[in-house]
């Protein structure tokens, strides 16, 4: 019976999930993948195997009234159906926030549920639902390991001074610093950049995450020095929704003259703001970049020019640049955003190569580009697994040292 690791990644209104199977090669192999969207309006269920052919699909009624919890019920109920033949050895999950406690993935039992709870104000969209399930599981099914892989970890590498807002220090000490996201995708990135650029990978390097949520990522030899994202995952970069970058006088603004409360501002910041509320049209930038509408061009060229000043800035931390790397929805899709983006970086020695960004890469730059440019997909569901096994595979190595000990005492005894 082969080894297989189950990866969920709960938000606001789906559970995505992926099932990894042990490979003969001792890698990871994606077996099945899927979710429950919609969940409380009009739920729809789709799971496709490693080609994208559909395995199986369902749809609810909105008077169903499908929550989270009977998501995960009915999810588990068809996971159990797919598990013939593997043994289910452990259940990985996607956590945003792991404050200062967690650099590494780690196991997940009451105390370490209980410290994670504290941090949902620090990401309050993703937060409580990435913990639902878990909390679910350690009740129905408490002998089943857990492993919590944090969107903050790869970004404490960070130096000190990347990490401090300049605030009484005592806050800092509190926790009140920066602490980057999009970790498990930077962290899939930067293991993975060797098999195309070793120079890249172990040089100084900038990654570009763009999708619905937005971060850029400066590497140096592989390891996380700075990034856009602070706080909360609302900082940065202009993002679908989110604003980005802000003056914090901004939000006291709102507060004192328009009489906003804190979920007021909240709900503006996190849900109305970025590319769709710039726009009025839309947060996906395929409609955006479709349309005529001069306000669309307006969101995309304020979201390309906050790339531009955030990318100058990274520049400046590394001392140089040898790649750039776009990953998610937008940057591995989108040729005419890479192409600005490229455009825009010249002065640091980027020749994008119009043809190889038409069709996608992987490698964007022409031959004679002092700055290498790629497209790599990422892969955070296949990180998390990585990460999982990991935890469970050094969890198993203690046990059987422990038993080796023992047995050693025993004999010698």
């Amino acid at each position: 019976m082969k080894p297989a690791i189950c990866v969920l990644n709960a938000g606001s209104s789906s559970i995505k999930f992926s099932l990894f199977e042990e490979s003969d090669d001792d890698d990871l192999t994606l077996r099945l993948r899927g979710q429950v969207e919609a969940i409380g309006g009009a739920p729809r269920f789709v799971a496709q195997d490693a080609d994208g052919n559909p395995v199986h699909e369902r749809r609810w009624d909105a008077d169903e009234g499908l929550d989270h919890g009977a998501a995960l019920e009915f999810l588990a109920g068809f996971l159990l159906e797919q598990l013939k033949g593997l043994g289910l050895v452990a259940v990985g999950h996607r956590v945003v926030h792991g404050g200062l406690l967690y650099a590494d993935p780690v196991r997940i039992d009451a105390a370490v549920l209980a410290s994670l709870e504290q941090l949902q104000s620090l990401a309050p969209l993703h937060q409580p639902h990435n913990l639902a399930p878990i909390r679910r599981l350690l009740d129905s099914r408490p002998d089943l390991p857990q492993i919590a892989c944090f969107d903050t970890a790869f970004h404490r590498s960070n130096p000190d001074v990347a990490q401090m807002f300049a605030l009484p220090y005592e806050l800092h000490l509190e926790g009140v610093r920066r602490y980057g996201f999009h970790g498990l995708s930077y962290e899939y990135v930067a293991e993975t950049l060797a098999r195309l650029d070793e120079d890249a990978a172990l040089g100084r390097t900038i990654v570009l995450h763009l999708g619905n949520g937005c971060s850029m990522c400066a590497l140096d030899g592989g390891r996380s020095v700075a990034s856009t994202m602070g706080f909360t995952a609302v900082d940065g970069l202009m993002m679908g929704t989110r604003t980005g970058a802000l003056d914090p006088g901004v939000v006291l603004y709102l507060m004192a003259e328009r009489r906003m409360t804190a979920s007021d501002i909240e709900r503006l910041l996190y849900s109305e703001s970025g590319l769709l509320g710039v726009s009025g049209i839309a947060s996906d930038m395929r409609t955006l970049l479709a349309s005529k509408e001069p306000r669309a061009r307006l969101a995309i060229d304020l979201f390309l020019y906050r790339v531009r000043r955030e990318l100058g800035a990274l520049v400046a931390v590394l001392g140089g640049l040898d790649a750039l790397v776009f990953t998610a929805g937008i940057g591995e899709n989108s040729a005419e955003i890479r192409a600005r983006v490229c455009r825009d970086a010249e002065w640091i020695g980027v020749a994008v190569d119009e043809a190889a960004n038409a069709s996608g890469g992987p490698r964007i730059s022409r031959g004679d580009s002092r700055v290498a440019a790629w497209v790599m997909p990422t892969n955070e569901e296949l990180m998390i697994a990585r990460q999982t096994r990991r935890v469970i595979r050094a969890e198993t190595g203690v046990v059987q040292r422990g038993r080796e000990r023992a047995a050693e005492a025993d004999y010698a005894a």
